[in-house]
This record gives C-alpha cells, structure tokens and sequence, in this order.
C-alpha cells in the first residue's frame, strides 16, 4: 500500500524564518495584531499561507497564558429562548477574538459545578452561569481561582456575581396588567419548575404577591409544548369558567394554544392567551401570541462586551438592567 508521505508541521521558527522576522513578532501577529505593523501583518500572513501553519491553541496557552475561551452554563439547549442568547453571545465574542464553550445542566446545582469544574481545568478563562440560585460549591470554585464569573438572564445588584439581565417580576406583572386592563379576573396561571429555575420562580412569586384583584389559580407543568398542552387539560378540569391562561413562558403558550384549539375552545374570543419570552415563532402562531419580549439577544452582546473588558482591562462589570416590553398580538381580548 502507498501513500503520501506525512509532512512535517510547520511551527512558529518556521514561520518566521520565512518571514524574516522574530517569533515573538509571529505571536504578536496572532494574539494583538492591532500592535503590528500591516506589511508586518501581511509578510507573516503570507509565510503562514505557504507553510500551511495552524496555529495551536494549546502552543498559543503556554505561550500568553491565555486559552482566550469561556464557558457558559445553561440548563438546557431545548429551550429557543437560550440558542437565541447563546448564538448572539458567541458571535459578540469572536469580535473580541474570544471563544464560548457551552455546558448544560438540566437545572441540577450539583451538575453545574462538575460542569463548571471541566471547563476550568480544560481552560476557560471566565464562566457565564444563568440567574442567581446556585450550589456554595460554585462560589467556591469561582472563589479560589479567582474566576471572573457573571450570571445572565436576571437582575440583582446585590448579588454575589455581576448580573447582566432583566426584571422577571416586572416582566410577569407587565403580563398580568395587559390582562387585567382588558377586564379579566379569572385567570389561570401556567408555569414550570420554581425549585430549579429561579426565573420561573421569581415571576411565579411576584404573581401570587401581587395578584391586582384577580383571582389566579397556578398549575406547575413541565417546561414544554406538552406541558402546555397538559396544564390546558388541567385548567378546564378545576376552572373551567377561565377567561384568560398566562402562560410563563411562550413554549408552553404555544402548546396551551394547540390543546386549547383541539378542544374548540376559540382564542381570544372565548379565552385569551399569553406567554412571556417572545420566541421567534410567537408572531407567527394563529392567531399571534401575544407576549413579554425578553431582551435574550441584546443580553448576550452586553454580557459579551462586559466579559471581555473584565478579562482585557479588568474592568468589573456593573449589574446591567434590560427592560422587557409587552407585545400586543391577537391572542388576548376583553371577555366574552
């Protein structure tokens, strides 16, 4: 059997002895180009070209000491609402020549700090963690290698992390006003887990603080088009007098929509409907589902910029608020 010889790798001597110029102007030309000249640039650049070089992102770690990655925690990937954020974080991030590493973690403290464990010893320079319950294992980790950390999808001043995020309690009350201005009373409340996202849990909380004279009856499902379905099937059975679902988020308004259409039962003339998130799909349901827009994408360029002025200037973020805005569609009307 034959074949091609395996060719030798070129390493950065190589590359710049082809170039005439010293390895650390090549290392400079691919960490901080911006303190290169462009002929520099481009003379290296082209000796790269010629010998093929790939550049090694362990050789680049041992030579700078950065690995120039960090990782995010999320609960799960399922969920439209975390690929919008995440998509728009990682882009934000390659702009500022860092990468993202994604870990999930079923909402389970526990296995966000194995998680978190992985990505510091494989690296990651900075961690992205979502909201503001976690194990003191994490504190801990963060704690004792000096970790710059953030959490997204919330906003608490006063918490441990820098949090860069929105008003959950704001955006489930904007919900239950939208609701009540059209004269609702009796209303019924989807919502998933509390014990394991605190966002559900803190506009689930603020709903039953502030309740503004209606009388809510919540129902916990499983954070899913199905759980929609099934907390539909529930709502009918112990109110069946309802003349308006909130929904806390819009997969499962969406899923409520579906069962609610399957059994007949028309939207908005007989019951209006709404969730909180403002998914993709959202406007294009029938009819369109009307919502709380949650700023995921912006979330994930501020949390992008601010990370990386931590890590370049070691500029501590300052907690940053998002304002989420009702969206009027024609899933909710005054009742029947």
């Amino acid at each position: 059997m034959t074949g091609k010889a395996t060719r030798k790798k070129a390493n950065l001597r190589d590359v710049a002895a082809a170039a005439g110029v010293s390895v650390a102007t090549v290392s400079r030309v691919m960490n901080s180009p911006e303190a290169v000249s462009q002929a520099t640039r481009k003379k290296v650049q082209g000796a790269m070209d010629s010998l093929r070089f790939m550049p090694s992102a362990a050789a680049r770690a041992i030579s700078t000491g950065r690995t120039r990655f960090v990782g995010a925690l999320v609960p799960t990937l399922d969920n439209a609402i975390f690929a919008r954020y995440l998509s728009r974080l990682e882009s934000q991030l390659g702009k500022h020549r860092l990468s993202l590493i994604v870990s999930t973690t079923d909402g389970v403290p526990e296995t966000e700090v194995e998680k978190a464990r992985t990505l510091v010893d494989i690296g990651a320079e900075a961690l992205i963690v979502s909201g503001v319950t976690h194990d003191a294992a994490l504190y801990e980790l963060i704690d004792r290698g000096e970790i710059p950390a953030m959490a997204t999808s919330c906003f608490d001043p006063g918490f441990a992390l820098p949090t860069i995020g929105y008003d959950n309690a704001a955006a489930a009350l904007s919900a239950l006003t939208h609701l009540s201005s059209l004269g609702h009373s009796r209303i019924s409340v989807i919502h998933g887990p509390t014990e394991t996202n605190d966002r559900t849990g803190t506009r689930v909380e603020a709903l039953r603080r502030q309740p503004g004279g209606a009388e809510l009856m919540f129902h916990l499902e499983p954070l899913s088009i199905e759980g929609g379905c099934n907390g539909v099937q529930r709502v009918m059975e112990a109110r069946p007098d309802t003349t308006a679902i909130l929904c806390m988020s819009d997969v499962q308004a969406t899923g409520a929509l579906y069962e609610l259409q399957r059994r007949g039962i028309a939207v908005p003339a007989q019951v209006s409907l709404m969730g909180i998130d403002d998914l993709p799909g959202s406007a294009h349901t029938s009819p369109g589902l009307t919502t709380v827009h949650l700023p995921v994408s912006q979330m994930g360029i501020v949390a992008a910029d601010a990370l990386s002025s931590w890590l370049e200037a070691q500029t501590l973020p300052e907690p940053v608020l998002l304002e989420s805005r009702l969206v009027v569609r024609d899933s909710t009307g005054r009742p029947a």
